[in-house]
């Protein structure tokens, strides 16, 4: 057992069914996330369409913690069906109660973890051709948030929800969550929506006084694996048009959408220039594996060579200095630590979802190459580095 307290950044809770609609404004009723019985099941309603991100959104009964972790491996037994894999059970308290789950920490091995929604990130793309309600809802979830988990209590770091659909509400947004105590931010991996149904990069300089502001806080941006819309891409090839859950996203599109939203979103900052016009800004790729890495850097490199004048330094110098990552425990971690350094990897272990880990430090058990300094850096050290001195609430 470690001497240390580690910590976890992909820990997650599962939302109650107002976390949407506590602190929405009633003009936005209709046109953000509503609830509705059909029978005895519970749909939730995006943008006037069901959302099937989450198939069940009460949650009860919920997955068992890491119960599909040989699925997400792809390391399933010869003869046994990946459908059985799947089990069961009540929803437990510490899922939902603050208290509990600040409890529970220490006998985890835990010091701290980064909160995640789980229902949260595939909302914002049934809202993405209306930003006014975009913008209203997650600031509606920030206070939910705020209310129900905190953003620093007792261990539990709260990763509220940041969309640049409207940048200067953006702003306004950032300034209440920094006044709060919040010690980073979750914004979508994937083109921001603007006026008129078309999108833009994340590094169009409309959206600098975000990064501006962020920076100016050394509060980092974390961008977690959600519904980032990539799903209506392939459907030129056949594919799932959206996200419908694990389930029943076809094969196809899996394989065609797999890493790429990541992979395009850490390429557009560094392209379009975020961090040479905001050099100290952090940021976090969040379970969403690691093997795209390598392959943008290549690309990256390439680019660089034939239009040196688009880029301030080596692509890869970039990232290194910028980027954190979670990489999925199937990985070669020992490639990653060669290619963006120990100092950027972060101990994730998505704990409790069903494609995680049954306990969080079971991640640890991967590390069996790494010296004991840097499992530390890993377990720990490497997500203060990333999270920098805590900020007083104002």
């Amino acid at each position: 057992m470690a001497d240390y307290g580690s910590i976890d950044a992909d820990n997650h809770y599962y939302e109650p069914l107002d976390a949407f609609t506590r602190h929405l404004a009633k003009k936005f009723t209709e046109r953000g996330v509503q609830v509705v019985q059909q029978g005895r099941r519970v749909k939730m309603l995006v943008g006037g369409e069901v959302n099937r991100f989450i198939p069940n959104p009460t949650f009860d009964p919920i997955v068992v913690a890491g119960c599909l972790d040989p699925l997400f491996r792809g390391q399933i037994p010869a003869g046994v069906d990946p459908r059985t894999l799947m089990q069961v059970e009540p929803l437990r308290p510490e899922y939902r109660d603050r208290e509990v789950r600040a409890d529970l920490l220490p006998s985890q091995g835990l010091d701290s973890v980064l909160l995640f929604p789980t229902l949260g990130v595939g909302v914002e793309q049934g809202l993405k051709d209306d930003i006014d309600a975009t913008m209203a809802s997650l600031s509606a979830f920030n206070r939910w948030l705020a209310e129900d988990w905190g953003f620093d209590y007792r261990g539990l770091i709260g990763v509220p929800m940041l969309s640049l659909a409207d940048p200067v509400a953006a702003v306004a947004e950032v300034d209440w969550l920094l006044a709060q105590g919040a010690r980073m931010v979750h914004v979508r991996p994937a083109p921001v929506p603007a006026e008129h149904g078309t999108s833009r990069s994340l590094g169009d300089k409309r959206y600098d006084p975000v990064w501006a502001r962020l920076a100016e806080a050394s509060v980092p941006v974390a961008f977690h694996l959600g519904d980032s819309g990539y799903e209506a891409s392939t459907t030129a090839w056949g594919g799932t048009a959206r996200f419908e859950g694990y389930g029943n996203i076809s094969v196809l599109t899996r394989v065609l959408v797999s890493d790429r939203a990541i992979h395009d979103t850490v390429a557009s900052l560094l392209v379009d220039g975020v961090f040479t016009r905001h050099p100290s800004l952090r940021v976090a790729s969040i379970e969403n594996g690691s093997d795209w890495i390598e392959l943008l850097v290549k690309r990256l490199r390439k680019q660089a060579n034939q239009r040196p004048w688009a880029f301030a330094e080596d692509p890869l110098d970039t990232l290194r200095n910028h980027l954190w990552v979670t990489p999925y425990l199937e990985e070669d971690l020992s490639a990653l630590a060669e290619l963006i350094g120990v100092d950027r990897i972060l101990f994730g272990s998505d704990w409790p979802h069903g494609e995680g880990v049954a306990q969080p430090l079971d991640f640890r058990k991967e590390l069996g190459a790494f010296s004991e300094g840097d499992v530390r850096k890993i377990m720990r050290d490497n997500c203060l580095d990333l999270l920098g001195s805590p900020r007083a609430a104002a």
